[in-house]
């Protein structure tokens, strides 16, 4: 396996981070009210010898009584946007817009409300509220479920309805709940098992185009060779130590894997683990990019140029629904007292499309429909137009698709601009906001149509803040020629270039340029 390789890997399995995870930690209310009524069920989780056979499809199909066993899973599951996928605020008003405008059907619930969909009790999501708990998110029983993979979008999954409970480990001793079985498809060290996620990860619209990208995206990467990652090595950290992972007499010490499944959304209402999932997602985003920060050139002919390389993602980034994502590199630069450049500074509340901002790197997928114009709902677009940064190609660093990750932006943007004077300091951030604020806005117009008041609406908004990932890099010229700590300087072509990373990127070696919207309408 190449260092890259490693490197990768080692960034993944440490993400848990301090907060977002503690083994023995204590349930939540929600979680200890659940499990209350599930206590007789299982009545104590003996094995097969002690207790009656196994429980009812309809009781597997309850994560509560899955959690009286499994209470650590169970728990992180809980605080998971798994266990949210279909009360999220957004999507019940996303999925109202797309029954309203283009009668989608199950589009949308197939991957929200699976079982909902799968036994009939809905056909397009729109009544999910009147839905029993069990019939609601991605849970338990759907995945474990899942015996075949019937395509590689949608949700095109096929569950084996036989009570079977599927996972990634052999010789599962026998219990009173449910029979056990190995799968390949649940077992993260298997590539194969990344088509169980991918099948809902990966959206083709009503039109043909593939809106949401993830499962291909990690196809086309490095990732998806033998020495990378599977979605679970990534979004599923094991623990660091073997536990035994269900509540049941003589149970084996096995590797644990958490059921946070972080990404980049966050619940943005009052839901179990608040905290536990923002860590965990901050944990994630922290490690997913290096990046450098320099300066080119000298006097009043200097310029900025930012050096960003996805090493951890799996997949373009940002992936998913990239179309509502907004990421933004906020650069700063200072001489003396005074700010002389700054470009990416979105206040507090606002979209970053909102910006009269020339030099904005915005990061995202434009949707446009037959006309180019840009569209916000996905099943309106007729194509997209991404400027998406790569993923891995290769951890070969001796072939030339290695630095092809390597993505470069210059500040001014305009190449014949430069900065008004030498800078003293420069600094770089970066953000990532989940939801675009202006299409939440008119989604929300009428909350009363959508159960909610007024001031309900104002609180989830307040919750659609960005995320900053990583800490702010910082360069001056002594951090530059610090090079035992980051710094370096090169000359590119006479023009004299220093930098500063905190990640280890080599940013001297080969780059290609930010990748840019084609279409006028997507703008930055």
């Amino acid at each position: 396996m190449t260092a890259r390789a490693v490197t990768a890997r080692n960034k993944h399995s440490s993400r848990r981070g301090a907060g977002a995870r503690t083994g023995a930690r204590a349930l939540t209310r929600h979680t200890r009210g659940a499990l209350f009524g599930v206590a007789l069920a299982l009545a104590g989780c003996g094995n097969a010898a002690q207790q009656s056979s196994g429980l009812s499809q309809e009781e597997l199909m309850d994560p509560a009584v899955c959690g009286s066993c499994h209470q650590e899973h169970y728990r992180e599951w809980s605080g998971s946007m798994h266990a949210y996928a279909s009360e999220d605020p957004l999507f019940v008003a996303l999925n109202q817009r797309a029954q309203d405008e283009a009668q989608v059907g199950p589009l949308c619930v197939n991957c929200h409300a699976p079982l909902a969909a799968r036994t009939g009790a809905t056909t397009d999501g729109t009544n999910l509220a009147s839905l029993p708990a069990r019939l609601k998110g991605v849970t338990c029983f759907f995945c474990h479920q899942v015996d075949q993979i019937e395509d590689s979008h949608n949700g095109s999954l096929h569950l084996a309805n036989d009570n079977v409970m599927r996972g990634g480990f052999a010789g599962a001793i026998p219990n009173s709940a449910h029979a056990s079985a190995y799968s390949p498809l649940h077992d993260r060290n298997q590539l194969e098992s990344a088509g169980l996620c991918g099948s809902c990860h990966d959206v083709v619209n009503g039109h043909g185009i593939a809106i949401e990208r993830s499962f291909a995206e990690w196809k086309s990467s490095a990732f998806a060779a033998s020495n990378g990652n599977t979605c679970s090595q990534c979004h599923m950290d094991k623990s660091p130590s073997q536990v035994a992972i269900a509540d049941v007499a003589g149970a084996p010490l096995r590797d644990e894997h958490s059921h946070e499944f972080p990404g980049v959304d966050l619940a943005l209402h009052d839901f179990p683990e608040a905290d536990a999932q923002r860590q965990a997602v901050q944990n994630l985003l922290d490690t997913t990019l290096q990046t450098a920060l320099c300066v080119r050139g000298s006097g009043s002919s200097a310029s900025i140029m930012v050096v960003a390389d996805n090493v951890a993602a799996g997949h373009k980034w940002p992936s998913g629904a990239a179309q509502d994502r907004r990421a933004w590199f906020e650069v700063t630069a200072f001489s003396g007292n005074s700010e002389i450049f700054h470009s990416g500074n979105v206040p507090l509340g606002a979209d970053p499309t909102s910006l009269a901002d020339p030099d904005l790197w915005l990061v995202r997928d434009c949707m446009l429909d037959d006309d180019g114009n840009a569209v916000n709902g996905l099943w309106s677009a007729t194509s997209v137009d991404s400027n998406l940064l790569p993923g891995q190609l290769t951890f070969d660093k001796s072939s030339p698709l290695f630095y092809q990750t390597h993505v470069m932006r210059l500040f001014p943007h305009d190449p014949l601009a430069s900065l008004s004077a030498f800078p003293d300091r420069v600094t770089l951030s970066v953000h990532l906001l989940s939801f675009p604020l202006d299409f939440f806005d008119d989604l929300f117009a009428t909350p009363e149509r959508l159960g909610l008041t007024s001031d309900a609406v104002a609180a989830i908004r307040s919750q659609l803040t960005p995320l900053t990932l990583g800490q702010e890099l910082v360069w001056t010229a002594a951090a530059a020629a610090d090079t035992a700590h980051g710094g370096l300087r090169y000359v590119d072509q006479g023009t004299p270039v220093a930098c500063v990373t905190t990640t280890g990127m080599n940013a001297a070696a080969d780059k290609i340029a930010a990748p840019e919207h084609a279409a006028a309408a997507c703008g930055n």
